[in-house]
Formats: C-alpha cells, structure tokens, sequence
C-alpha cells in the first residue's frame, strides 16, 4: 500500500490516544494518530515521525496531518515502523490477492472477502479455495519490538482474546481458522505473545494453537510512504 503525500515532522508529545503534536517545518502542530495503542517505546519526543497530509483532500477531517510511521533507533540503527493500525489489513489483502500469502493447508485463493460476521463477531477475512476450503483469518498488526523480537499486544486487549475463541469456534464448525500477525517493521527474527501485558490473550494464543489454529507471521518492508508485507516470521508459542 502507498500514503498519497508524506511530510516529516519531529514528534513533541501525545496529549491522549487520538492526537499529538508534531514539529512540522519549525511549527507545531496537532495531528491525528492512526493507532490507539500505547506505542509509549516510539513516540518519543525528537523521534522523526511521517505523517499524510491530507492538505488537498480534507473532507471532514478537522485535521491535515495524521501520523503513520516512525524512525525507532534500534540497536545503534534506525528501523521506521509503520503504526497506521488500518494498514496491516490492507496489506494483508494485497498479499492474498497477489498469492503472496496462502494460508498453510489452503490451495489458491478464489473468494477473499474482508469484513466477515461469523456468530456474534467479524473476521477481517472470509477465504475460499479452488479445493473447497472454507476459512476465517483475523489480523494483528504488530509494532512492538525489541532487540529483533516482536511481541503482540503492547497492551491488555479484552477483544483480542474474544477473537481467538470465536476462532475455535469456527474451526469447530468446519471452517479452517487463522491468526496473521502483521509485524509492520523489519528486520524480526521471530514474535511471541505479550505475557507481562496480556497474561490473557496469551493463553487463549496457546490454546488456539493447541486446538489448531493457524497462527502466522511476516514483517513488512516499511518506508515513509509505502508499507509492503515481507517475509515470514517464526512464531513462538
């Protein structure tokens, strides 16, 4: 995927979830945030941040700019991390589309539908396959990071670990069921559930996998404008 107009800026603070202010071009300004989470390990202050400007395409948006990425130092280097938290989805379905990502145990894709309610919840993605299968895949984007190590969430998430058991369910109905985790940064030598923030999640992240749900993982080729899915990454459990 590619952000039509990218600006630099340096980030000052983040007043609450949803704005910040950024240096852009000597004057402060208040911008959106595309991600909710506590993203505490990359928006420090003097981190160089990307944002869109959406100068020319404002709608009714009250905002211009929105934050869609970061430079972390990380081990003496830079790695920009994407943390638009709409983008792992769009990526993910580039990636479908172009047979870049088949789910283990499926064959080539020939439904692939975002946005699925399955019982009381929505998948990101309905899948079927020329062979019949029939299957559900709900998306993680991923932007914790440390010393090449990823880990999911960076924060307690009550509706994640709903997700994970109505994806047991579903593969008890017939279904082939899958976690994609989408670690928007690279280089990652491999991604593990959050245990110190998310006891929870990481249990029903087990049992999942126990009981047979695929869980997988790729980084992503991140630049200031454009985030692209990579390669896979190891999971471990």
């Amino acid at each position: 995927m590619e952000y039509e107009k990218i600006v630099t800026g340096k980030f000052i603070e983040r007043p609450n979830r949803f704005v910040a202010r950024v240096e852009i071009e000597g004057k402060p300004e208040t911008v959106h945030v595309k991600n909710t989470g506590r993203c505490r390990e990359l928006l420090q202050p003097g981190a160089t941040v990307y944002l869109e400007d959406f100068r020319d395409r404002m709608g009714s948006r009250k905002m211009r700019y929105s934050l869609v990425a970061v430079d972390k130092v990380a081990e003496s280097d830079i790695m920009t991390v994407n943390m638009d938290s709409q983008a792992p989805n769009k990526v993910a379905l580039e990636a479908f589309r172009e047979g870049r990502i088949v789910p283990p145990g499926m064959d080539e894709l020939k439904v692939i539908k975002p946005e699925t309610k399955f019982g009381d919840s929505r998948f990101d993605f309905y899948l079927e396959d020329i062979s019949g299968n029939r299957a559900f895949v709900e998306v993680k984007g991923v932007t914790l990071e440390h010393g090449g190590h990823a880990s999911f969430p960076d924060a307690p998430t009550e509706r994640g670990a709903r997700h994970v058991g109505e994806l047991i369910k579903a593969l008890e109905k017939g279904y082939k069921s899958y976690i994609l985790f989408v670690v928007q940064m690279r280089p990652i030598m491999d991604i593990c559930p959050n245990e110190e923030h998310d006891p929870v999640f990481a249990e029903a992240l087990r049992e999942a996998g126990r009981r047979g749900v695929g869980i997988m993982a790729y980084d992503c080729k991140v630049t200031a404008d454009t985030l692209t899915i990579g390669e896979k990454v190891k999971v471990k459990l």
